[in-house]
C-alpha cells in the first residue's frame, strides 16, 4: 500500500486527477450554499414526517371499521392488525427519517467526512487507498449507528405480528454474509472507480457511469446462481401439476426461463412474495415458499401472469432504460458540481478528492431525488394496472383478484392508505383502486 509525503500540498497528497480542484478550504463559517443544504435536508425531512403522519391518522380513523368493499374478505380483527402493523412501522419509519437526516448534516455540515479524512491522511495513505479508506469507514459507521433500528424492525416490529421467523443465529449470518459480499465486491468497484475518476479527466463521471453499467448487468446475471444462494436454498417446483400449469402459460406468453424455483423465504419472514431474476437465458422465476402456502392454483398462476406482463410490456426493460439515463445525468450534473472548490465548501469537506465526491453524491443524491418520489411512484402504479390487464386477459382476473386479497390480508397492507402517502411512496395501486379494475369499475364486493 503505497503512502504519499506528509509534506505535500493538499491537492497533491488528495492524488486528484485533472477534472476535479486542488483546494484545502478554510472559511469555518456555513455559506449560503451550505444553508441551502440545510434548507434541502429539512424540507425533504419534514414532508416524510408530514406524510408519515398524515397515513397514520387516516389509517387510524378508520381502524374501527372495515371497508364495505372487503367485508366479505377481511374481519374486523385482521382489519385492525392491518391497521395496527402499518402504524406500528411508520413509527419506526419518522425514527429513520430523523436519523438518515441527522447523519446527512452530521458527515457534511457537521464535518464527519473531513474528520474521517483527515484521520487517514496522518497514515500518509495515497489514492486510490486513501479514499477506500475513507468510505469504508463512513459506510462502517452508518451501518453501525443504523443497526439498532434494524435490529428492532425484525425482532420487535415484525415478530409483535407474527411475520419474524428470523433466528438470532440466521440475523448474524446474514449480516456476516452480506459484510463478505461488501468488501468482495464493493471494494474492487470502488478502487476501479476511485482510479477511473482520478485518470480520465473531466469525462470521469461518464467513464464511472459505463463501469456502474456494466457491474449492474455482471451481478444481475450472477445474481440467481451465484449470489442469491449464499441467503437462500432454490430448490425446482416439486408440484407437478402446478409446474405443468405454469409452463403452459409461460408457453402461452412466449416465455423463456431456465426454471420454476421455491425459495424457504419462510426461513425468515411469513410474507410471502414472487420475482424474476436473471438475464437472457439464465432467467429465473422464483416463488417464496409462503406464498405457494398462501395460495390456490390458478391464483398462483394469476399472479405469474401479472409478472409475465411486466416482461411481456416491457416495463422491466423501460425501467432499466430510465434508471440508466437518470444515473448518466445525475453523474454528469455531478461531474460538474465535483469540478467546483465550492461544491466542497458549502458541503462541510476541507479538502477535494475522488472519494469525497462519491461520498458526497451518495448523500446529495437521495434529498434531490425525493422531490421526484411522486412521478416515479405514479409511473410504477400505472404499470402495475397495465400488468393486472395482461394477466386479466392470459388467466383469471378473478383468480388474481382473490390472490391479492390474501396477500393484503395475509401480509396485513392497510385497506385504507392516506392519498398523498400514496401519491409519494406507493409503487403499487392501493387495494380497492387495484381490485376494482380487476373486478368492474363499479363493482361493491371483493371476491373473498
Amino acid at each position: 500500500m503505497p503512502a504519499a509525503g506528509r509534506g505535500q500540498a493538499a491537492g497533491s497528497a488528495s492524488g486528484l486527477g485533472p477534472g476535479l480542484p486542488a483546494l484545502q478550504c478554510r472559511d469555518p463559517m456555513i455559506s449560503s450554499g451550505g444553508i441551502a443544504w440545510l434548507a434541502a435536508v429539512a424540507a425533504s425531512v419534514g414532508v416524510e414526517l408530514w406524510l408519515a403522519q398524515r397515513q397514520m391518522r387516516v389509517v387510524q380513523a378508520h381502524r374501527q371499521t372495515v371497508p364495505a368493499a372487503f367485508a366479505a374478505s377481511f374481519s374486523l380483527e385482521q382489519h385492525q392488525k392491518a391497521a395496527d402493523y402499518t402504524i406500528a412501522r411508520l413509527r419506526l419509519q419518522r425514527l429513520d427519517n430523523v436519523l438518515t437526516a441527522g447523519l446527512a448534516l452530521a458527515l457534511t455540515l457537521g464535518g464527519g467526512i473531513a474528520a474521517i479524512d483527515a484521520l487517514w491522511r496522518h497514515h500518509g495513505w495515497s489514492q486510490p487507498w486513501l479514499g477506500l479508506a475513507v468510505i469504508a469507514t463512513v459506510a462502517a459507521a452508518l451501518a453501525l449507528v443504523n443497526q439498532p433500528l434494524s435490529l428492532w424492525r425484525t425482532f420487535r416490529v415484525e415478530a409483535r405480528f407474527g411475520f419474524n421467523r428470523t433466528t438470532p443465529a440466521l440475523y448474524l449470518a446474514d449480516q456476516a454474509k452480506g459484510l463478505a459480499l461488501a468488501v468482495a465486491l464493493g471494494g474492487p468497484l470502488l478502487l476501479l472507480a476511485l482510479t477511473v475518476m482520478q485518470h480520465a479527466g473531466r469525462w470521469w463521471w461518464l467513464w464511472v457511469w459505463g463501469v456502474w453499467i456494466a457491474v449492474s448487468l455482471l451481478i444481475t446475471w450472477a445474481w440467481p446462481a451465484f449470489i442469491a444462494p449464499l441467503f437462500n436454498r432454490f430448490s425446482p417446483l416439486a408440484d407437478d401439476a402446478l409446474r405443468t400449469r405454469l409452463e403452459a402459460l409461460l408457453t402461452r406468453c412466449g416465455f423463456r426461463s431456465s426454471g420454476v424455483f421455491v425459495i424457504d423465504g419462510s426461513r425468515r419472514s411469513s410474507h410471502g412474495n414472487a420475482y424474476f431474476t436473471g438475464l437472457g437465458r439464465h432467467k429465473r422465476i422464483v416463488f417464496f415458499d409462503t406464498l405457494l402456502q398462501q395460495l390456490e392454483a390458478p391464483e398462483i398462476e394469476a399472479v405469474l401472469a401479472h409478472e409475465l406482463g411486466h416482461f411481456r410490456l416491457g416495463h422491466i426493460r423501460q425501467r432499466l432504460l430510465v434508471s440508466a439515463a437518470v444515473a448518466l445525468a445525475a453523474l454528469a450534473l455531478f461531474g460538474w458540481l465535483a469540478a467546483k472548490p465550492a461544491f466542497y465548501q458549502t458541503l462541510g469537506v476541507p479538502i477535494a478528492s475522488a472519494h469525497a465526491a462519491l461520498l458526497l453524491l451518495a448523500l446529495v443524491g437521495p434529498v434531490a431525488l425525493f422531490f421526484f418520489s411522486p412521478l416515479s411512484a405514479l409511473w410504477s402504479r400505472r404499470h402495475e394496472f397495465q400488468a393486472d390487464r395482461f394477466a386479466a386477459t392470459h388467466a383469471s382476473a378473478r383468480e388474481l383478484g382473490t390472490a391479492l386479497v390474501k396477500l393484503y390480508r395475509d401480509n396485513a397492507n392497510t385497506l385504507t392508505p392516506d392519498s398523498w402517502y400514496v401519491a409519494f411512496y406507493y409503487s403499487h395501486p392501493p387495494a380497492l383502486e387495484r381490485i376494482r379494475q380487476l373486478t368492474g369499475k363499479h363493482a361493491a364486493v371483493v371476491p373473498g
